[in-house]
């Protein structure tokens, strides 16, 4: 029986009752079919990649109201090409969680945005890629080995080996690592996905971010103090600062550091539950994922990682701001004007199904070309840790997915925008 054929036959019941037992009844139908629409979105939000299918074939830029809704590939790169036009939207909330200055993820293209992210590529190097994953490897096996064969994937690996590498990579070691972690997840949510402005996320955001300035502030204090030269993050900041560098301040690391710290935890914990999910969900494919874990083949074991998140990415897409009127997609027949000052959304996720771009989008194919992937963003603000992520998360996940008879006990929970659990069991 239907939903709307049940509601039917329990208010046909009820008239027998007269009209108090049908006012009642009438309250409970309301309730079921509000928390049915709340189900409903939860599931859309959660899977929306049936909605941007035909929105790619039907209406491919979606605009409504002060809303615009970008599906296409090529009008996604468009958008996110178009910098000066479609501008970020995050920079009065990062000065929030600054104290008042900007990190460079909420700038527009200017002087002090290159300024910034070239001290951070001086400081957060490519060469030191292989460190990394030695250091990530290495505390993923130890947790996975510790687990007896039963492990909470979110709070015992996916959250703790980024907290622990920061402290290890950017010499600032936290007072714990699930502090660490919750600090990056509130604060990332109050920036990224708090799209209502809740004011009870922005309560827990400041508190979070006051934190997080006091013990970086300490930990910049106390090296400084040591006189201890080591060749890590901080160390790197604190010499750039030693010579004079504009903007490399104690204030201007901190703010640096803030920034990246935020956006490493909850990001790289979130791709990798959902992509284990996704694997979880393809017995054939798991099983061949396995085999390239087991066999120490990363290349394509990450290949696997990738396209498992693919099907359920970090976010379905990124949101800006349009500066002016501007035309997507001119000379087509789905050229659309989006309007200055309209929230805009291109969808990356919908971007990597379209199939004018993108051969076989629903098939799990781990051959497909890197330009294929909007994993990081496209154009100026390309996730700033692509390379870290790109190493880091296939190797959290490979020892565990190369231990024999891995399988859920239990569904991928999400608290807010973030996977809170994921329990899985396994041999050995």
């Amino acid at each position: 029986m239907s939903l709307i054929d049940d509601l039917k036959a329990r208010l046909h019941a009820a008239e027998a009752g007269g009209p108090a037992a049908v006012e009642h009844t009438l309250s409970e139908v309301q309730a079921d079919i509000m928390g049915f629409l709340e189900r409903l979105q939860a599931h859309v939000l959660q899977n929306p990649e049936p909605v941007f299918d035909v929105l790619r074939r039907v209406k491919p830029i979606l605009l409504v109201k002060n809303f615009a809704l970008v599906t296409r590939f090529d009008d996604v790169q468009e958008v996110l090409s178009r910098d000066d036009i479609f501008q970020v939207t995050y920079g009065p909330k990062m000065r929030v969680i600054t104290g008042g200055n900007d990190f460079f993820l909420g700038m527009q293209n200017s002087p002090e945005y290159e300024r910034d992210v070239a001290h951070m590529r001086t400081v957060v190097r490519r060469s030191d890629m292989p460190a990394i994953a030695a250091f990530v490897s290495k505390a993923a096996q130890e947790i996975v080995a510790q687990a007896n064969g039963t492990l909470e994937v979110v709070n015992q690996l996916s959250r703790v080996v980024p907290a622990r590498w920061i402290a290890d990579y950017f010499g600032t070691v936290p007072p714990s690592d699930r502090e660490l972690a919750d600090w990056g997840s509130i604060i990332f949510q109050y920036l990224f996905t708090d799209l209502k402005n809740d004011p009870a996320v922005g309560s827990a955001a400041q508190e979070a971010a006051g934190k997080a300035r006091k013990w970086l502030d300490d930990c910049i204090a106390q090296r400084k103090a040591s006189g201890e030269q080591r060749d890590d993050v901080l160390g790197r900041c604190l010499a750039l600062e030693s010579i004079g560098a504009p903007g490399m301040d104690d204030l201007g690391i901190r703010n640096n550091l803030i920034g990246l710290i935020t956006g490493a935890i909850p990001t790289t914990s979130k791709c990798c539950a959902q992509a284990l999910d996704q694997l979880l969900q393809r017995p054939d494919v798991l099983a061949q994922a396995q085999a390239a874990a087991a066999s120490g083949n990363a290349a394509l074991f990450a290949a696997y990682v990738f396209e498992a998140l693919r099907f359920n990415p970090n976010n379905p897409g990124i949101f800006r701001i349009a500066a002016e009127d501007y035309t997507v997609a001119k000379g087509t027949l789905r050229a659309t004007t989006i309007p200055k000052g309209a929230s805009v959304l291109p969808a990356t996720q919908s971007a990597m199904f379209d199939d004018a771009k993108v051969d076989s989008p629903h098939d799990f194919r781990v051959d497909r070309p890197a330009w294929n992937y909007m994993h990081w963003g496209y154009a100026l603000h390309t996730c700033f840790g692509q390379y870290i992520n790109q190493i880091q998360i296939p190797a959290i996940l490979q020892p565990l997915v190369a231990k024999p008879g891995l399988r859920r006990a239990g569904d991928l929970e999400y608290t807010g925008p973030f996977p809170s659990s994921l329990k899985v069991t396994f041999v050995g």
